[in-house]
């Protein structure tokens, strides 16, 4: 009995099959070089697989359909500074055409995906020097205002991106405060708001004190 269920091959490979077919509408029909790329991608089907699925498309000059919308700006900037990893299959397929296609973009990547590296390890003492002379010869106005910004107060950023110290506690606490006061504007006084202000510092240690008494 034959099945008419497709092959497990062929059932890992349709997730790619958006971007198989904008390749294909291109005029990439080379099954060994559209493995390769499905590779980069995550793909870990085998090329047999991809000539399989390339099979039925020869011999026809009719378009395939199936491609993605364009995405927004939102969507692309949301893709090109997340970690790599964090990206869906479907969201790597759909970056790696726009970045293909667009030099200045990608360069924008890359710059960006380096400066999240830093500050991830927090490594600003060995790479941030290096990283700020790529980016003021970058084609990139933006990433080169970014740079000369950063060396405006080198000393403060380096120590910023190296130390795991920082000012993040005290920030969250100055932001809680002046969320409530603009809540409160005009409607209590400030007895009201101090103890608005203690109820949510407490709100704010109540994790680290039951992981302490858990431990």
């Amino acid at each position: 009995m034959i099945s008419n269920h497709p092959r497990r091959g062929q059932r890992g490979i349709a997730r790619y099959a958006p971007y198989l077919n904008q390749r294909w509408n291109e005029g990439c029909t080379d099954s060994g070089r559209l493995h390769r790329e499905l590779r980069e991608l995550g793909y870990l089907g085998s090329a047999r697989s991809v000539r399989r699925w390339l099979e039925p498309l020869r011999g026809t000059d009719a378009p395939l359909g199936g491609l993605p919308e364009a995405p927004t700006v939102r969507q692309a900037t949301t893709w090109f500074t997340r970690h790599p990893d964090g990206l869906t299959s479907e969201e790597s397929l759909r970056l790696k055409p726009l970045l293909d296609r667009c030099p200045e973009l990608a360069d924008a990547a890359s710059h960006v995906r380096e400066f999240a590296k830093i500050m991830d390890r927090l490594d600003g003492t060995r790479k941030l020097p290096d990283w700020i002379e790529r980016a003021e010869n970058a084609e990139l106005p933006m990433i080169r205002a970014f740079a000369r910004n950063l060396r405006s107060d080198l000393d403060a950023v380096i120590q910023g991106l190296t130390s795991p110290f920082n000012s993040g506690i005290v920030e969250g606490r100055v932001t809680d405060l002046k969320s409530i006061k603009r809540q409160m504007a005009g409607r209590a006084g400030f007895p009201l708001l101090r103890k608005r202000v203690l109820l949510v510092a407490a709100s704010r240690r109540a994790p680290r004190a039951t992981k302490a008494t858990a431990s």
